[in-house]
């Protein structure tokens, strides 16, 4: 980290690797529109990107976490509890960062007008919802299990139960994009943005672990998910260009 004569700090960033970018992976088509056509470079973040604008608890609702309490009833499919702590390379907690979720329906679609797959929509769940992590970088969010859906990359593809994950830290230009998958998923080995992280280790990170003790009884089962920022035990980032995902 660098610091200015105000006393902020800037954070400093690891070299670009030399050699094939491991985030061009042919076999996720969009890849061929996504990628860049130039040499990467580093673009510095100014005093002004990492002072404002500035994301706080106050752009939160008490209940923006709830997924499920943002309808007139109760939506369809299986409620879930989503929980995780937000730390560090060192493992430290990150407190008041700002994690967005958006995720398909229990039938594997999303509310968006590209989103022409044949199966339901819920009208009492809109799929999308934020929080603010805690004094120890935790977070929490209720909401419906997500269902598989195909989406045409090739042939009889479909993507993996997932949910959207995107952390905004205390400013813009701080984001993570990533995803989170349910273990035992049997659609892992062909989907290939779960692929397009070549690493095994780095993969299963973004796998979430079910949690029996934060389960409630007769109410809803629970997955655990840590999201570690840089490191060696770092979440990898993937973001999509899927239409509606």
């Amino acid at each position: 980290m660098s610091e200015t004569e105000s006393g902020l700090q800037i954070p400093k960033y690891s070299p670009i690797p030399e050699g094939d970018d491991p985030s061009n992976f042919p076999e996720y088509r969009s890849t061929e529109y996504r990628f860049p056509k130039r040499p990467l470079f580093h673009l510095p973040q100014s005093i002004g990107e990492i002072t404002g604008p500035l994301l706080g608890e106050e752009r939160v609702g008490p209940h923006d976490h709830d997924l499920t309490a943002h309808g007139h009833g109760e939506p369809i499919g299986e409620r879930i509890i989503v929980h995780g702590r937000l730390l560090d390379s060192g493992g430290r907690p990150l407190a008041g960062q700002l994690i967005e979720i958006w995720q398909a329906n229990a039938c594997g679609r999303y509310i968006h007008k590209v989103d022409q797959h044949p199966a339901p929509l819920d009208p009492n769940f809109t799929g999308v919802g934020r929080t603010v992590t805690d004094a120890e970088g935790r977070y929490r969010f209720i909401t419906i299990k997500p269902g598989a859906y195909p989406w045409g990359n090739h042939h009889n593809a479909w993507r993996p139960q997932h949910i959207h994950f995107s952390l905004t830290g205390r400013a813009l230009p701080q984001r993570l994009v990533t995803q989170m998958y349910f273990p035992g998923d049997p659609l892992f080995f062909q989907d290939p943005i779960f692929n397009a992280v070549r690493d095994e280790k780095a993969r299963n990170r973004m796998i979430s672990q079910f949690d029996i003790e934060e389960t409630v009884p007769e109410w809803a089962l629970a997955y655990k998910w840590d999201i570690v920022l840089r490191g060696p035990d770092e979440t990898p980032g993937i973001e999509t260009a899927e239409a509606h995902g």
